[in-house]
């Protein structure tokens, strides 16, 4: 199928300014978003005052520089699944946290990454930061591994063929990283070292399933390389998570 007839250049502008514009750590100006799309400035002043009056982007009074706006954050809490997720969530896991003495993210699927939607803090001074709207790598994470877990075969498959670290695995290697999923489907949770920080261990277990049409997955982030005699055993953290689960599923009417 030609798919060159569906396409709208003046809709893909406006998608392109904007993932641009979520990348940088600063606000840009006009110029620069041209030479970061590879276009003349004259081909997306139009966009950008389309985008600008419409509330999605800001233009600074004095620099004139060009940065998102929270309209998109905006719009997206009020998509009824995420809403969903994070309301029957979020109280499930302040007291997690508390029990725990560490923080924990709700996490979803998204572009065959995961999109943390929900944070809770630790009440410990020092601990891991996850930020809402992070997204994080599928292969080599707990909360990935877990989401990867629970899919079905054909679904899992479809996304790890496209996932560059998979394709690097030798044949044996592919086979004993599906084997491992299916050990983590039948255990119920994940315990791993995390490859983002070290010192860190993640736990992570599934909430919902591919039946109820809710998929996500709850994790919490332990920091060894702090003295903190409250600190629970892992094996108490994974009970504790697990209560959460069940907390979090009977907020969501799956049970």
């Amino acid at each position: 199928m030609d798919n060159n007839k569906y396409k709208a250049p003046a809709l893909e502008k406006g998608l392109d300014i904007i993932e641009f514009l979520a990348k940088q750590p600063a606000a840009q100006s006009q110029s620069e978003i041209a030479i970061g799309l590879n276009k003349s400035p004259n081909e997306i002043y139009r966009m950008l005052s389309a985008l600008e009056s419409r509330g999605y982007v800001h233009r600074d009074g004095i620099s004139s520089k060009y940065s998102l706006t929270l309209k998109l954050y905006y719009l997206s809490h009020h998509q009824s699944f995420i809403e969903k997720l994070r309301s029957a969530a979020l109280q499930p896991m302040k007291q997690t946290s508390l029990i725990v003495k560490e923080p924990c993210h709700l996490g979803v699927l998204f572009n065959d990454k995961v999109l943390v939607i929900a944070y809770s803090k630790s009440p410990f001074p020092i601990s891991v930061m996850i930020e809402e709207g992070n997204l994080y790598d599928i292969f080599n994470t707990a909360s990935g591994k877990i989401l990867l877990s629970s899919l079905d075969k054909e679904t899992r498959n479809q996304i790890l063929d496209k996932d560059e670290s998979y394709l690097n695995l030798s044949v044996s290697e592919k086979e004993k990283f599906q084997t491992n999923l299916d050990i983590i489907k039948n255990q119920g949770y994940i315990e791993m070292s995390s490859t983002y920080a070290q010192g860190v261990i993640d736990f992570s277990v599934p909430i919902g399933n591919s039946s109820s049409g809710i998929m996500a997955c709850l994790t919490i982030s332990k920091l060894l390389t702090i003295k903190n005699n409250e600190q629970l055993q892992n094996d108490e953290i994974i009970a504790t998570l697990l209560a959460c689960k069940k907390d979090i599923e009977g907020n969501l009417g799956l049970y």
